[in-house]
């Protein structure tokens, strides 16, 4: 006899169509069967050594988060019920070009501080690995979720090349190239690069493509935070787009947003631009979190000559008050290249999170705010966090538009992605939220997608991107990644001021055919492992 029976869901299949009534009925990890209108037939009905009622519940295949920053909580935390309770079965991890693999001991040093703001400083983490394998190697032992990884160009660089602004040489170059050769041998799926952070944002175009060309040899995908999401941030897709078209390279853009003054009400010329690219037959796709600020680190702000040589050297161009001038003049006068060419605006700086205890009184507030309560300006505060905090300081950015937001999500080509950063007393609530925001808010809420559209997005097409035969969609011989929903109460619990409040309305989600979340609480089970690379 099989293990479940999920009777009488509205199954909602990933497929984009109708939903339908069924049985659903999971053994070894995997669906075997699905009897439509079993009820209403009057047909001999499965039976399962266990029964689900799902009366009212809408059964979807479980959610894919292709931009997580989950590489150390899926280690630290076995609960990890951030993503568990939204529904999400697979994380794509590696992101921004930072991450924690390949390395060696000392790039490894460097990344930990480099990344302290997104994953922690890692102390509490056994570094047991130093190549992709291994790294693999470690999430199977056991994680509540599944996870695939992105090899991390700013990572490969400093490995091969260091923390300087200067031109690959040939061999420097070639052991790149083997770098990510290995990782995806290894089971990486595809390539990131953070484009406004160091090292990565060092690479030149050429030095990209060349990558791309091995990431496309294996069957993988490019996935850059490109190099501007302000100023320029038209040119900068287009340049994302003209590069893997070179490289012959599938390309999914990381929380392809039009932010910033600039851009308000312009998402449709990034729409245009992306059609005209589809219909000359390029392979993209894109992924976006359903929230208007973005999230990252303080240190990010900075111009990429203050970064150059890494942490330390920034710390040390930040303690020399000349030196802090000159930065302080390109972000508030020139325009930063790390703040995305825009003049930063301090009113919409919130600190988020800090790793030293003596600043929490900073989080929550913005830069300005804490500036005014001390009679300090803003850059006298936000230089002191960075070298108190040692650059560890998380950022919610408030410049996102809302109509912008909603016209990138109708895409035929839009997945969805938290970027959540879980660091931090007040992370962004994307975090915990950006699954169940989809299905209450723009699903049911206001419209925006219809729900078998939405699941579509947030399962279906991403596990395309991914090339997982078996995944995104409920159907019979397809894994048991699976969520329970109630449409009509499913929604965030995460806000601004309560960014670690759990999802309602998400009663059940499954890995591999196991509850990770039943009765809307986590149970004890590590379903999750490694998802690696599929052959071509």
């Amino acid at each position: 006899m099989e293990e479940l029976v999920i009777r009488d869901a509205d199954v909602v299949d990933g497929t984009g169509e109708p939903s339908y009534r069924a049985d659903v009925v999971v053994d070894g990890g995997r669906v075997v069967s699905i009897v439509k209108e079993a009820a209403a037939a009057g047909c001999q009905r499965p039976r399962a050594r266990r029964e689900l009622d799902a009366e009212g519940l809408v059964l979807a295949p479980g959610f894919i988060d292709m931009h997580a920053h989950s590489d150390l909580a899926l280690l630290r935390d076995p609960d990890h019920s951030a993503k568990a309770a939204q529904g999400v079965t697979l994380e794509v991890l590696g992101q921004d070009g930072l991450s924690y693999a390949p390395v060696d001991d000392r790039t490894l040093g460097e990344v930990r501080r480099a990344i302290a703001g997104w994953n922690g400083p890692g102390d509490d983490i056994d570094f047991d690995w130093r190549s992709v394998g291994e790294y693999l190697d470690r999430l199977d032992r056991g994680i509540a979720v599944n996870a695939a990884y992105l090899i991390p160009q700013g990572t490969v660089r400093a490995l091969a090349v260091g923390w300087e602004d200067r031109e690959a040489t040939p061999a420097e170059l070639e052991r790149m190239r083997r770098l990510v050769a290995e990782g995806m041998e290894q089971g990486a799926v595809g390539l990131s690069s953070g484009l406004t952070y160091t090292p990565g944002m060092y690479a030149q175009d050429a030095e990209l493509t060349e990558l791309c060309r091995v990431v496309a040899s294996y069957g993988g995908y490019y996935c850059p935070h490109h190099r501007s999401y302000g100023a320029g941030a038209l040119e900068a897709y287009a340049e994302m787009v003209e590069l893997t078209r070179e490289a012959g390279c599938p390309l999914h853009l990381a929380h392809a947003t039009m932010n910033f003054g600039v851009n308000e009400g312009r998402a449709p010329e990034l729409l245009t631009l992306l059609d005209g690219a589809l219909a000359a037959g390029a392979d993209i796709t894109l992924d976006t979190y359903p929230y208007t600020p973005g999230c990252t680190t303080l240190v990010a702000l900075l111009p990429s000559w203050a970064g150059e040589g890494g942490p330390e050297q920034i710390l040390k161009r930040l303690s020399d008050d000349g030196t802090a001038e000159r930065i302080r003049h390109h972000l508030e006068v020139t325009g930063s290249d790390g703040c995305h060419g825009v003049p930063v605006e301090w009113e919409t700086i919130e600190i988020s999170g800090v790793t030293d205890p003596a600043l929490a009184e900073y989080v929550g507030r913005t830069v300005l705010e804490s500036a005014g309560l001390r009679g300090e300006t803003p850059w006298t505060v936000a230089r002191r966090l960075l070298l108190a905090d040692r650059l560890a300081p998380t950022i919610l950015q408030h410049v996102g538009h809302e109509e912008n937001v909603r016209a990138i999500m109708r895409h035929r080509v839009h997945t969805g992605g938290s970027d959540g950063i879980l660091q931090g007393s007040k992370p962004h609530p994307r975090a915990y939220g950006t699954f169940p925001h989809y299905l209450g808010h723009y699903v049911r809420e206001l419209g925006v997608l219809s729900l078998e559209e939405c699941v579509a997005h947030l399962a279906a097409r991403p596990a395309a991107r991914l090339r997982l035969p078996d995944r995104g969609r409920i159907r019979e011989g397809y894994r048991a990644d699976l969520v329970l929903f109630d449409p009509a109460t499913v929604a965030a619990g995460s806000t601004y001021e309560e960014p670690r409040r759990l999802p309602t309305g998400i009663p059940y989600v499954l890995v591999d055919g196991r509850f990770v979340m039943e009765d809307g609480r986590r149970t004890d089970v590590l379903a999750g492992r490694s998802v690696r690379r599929s052959p071509r």
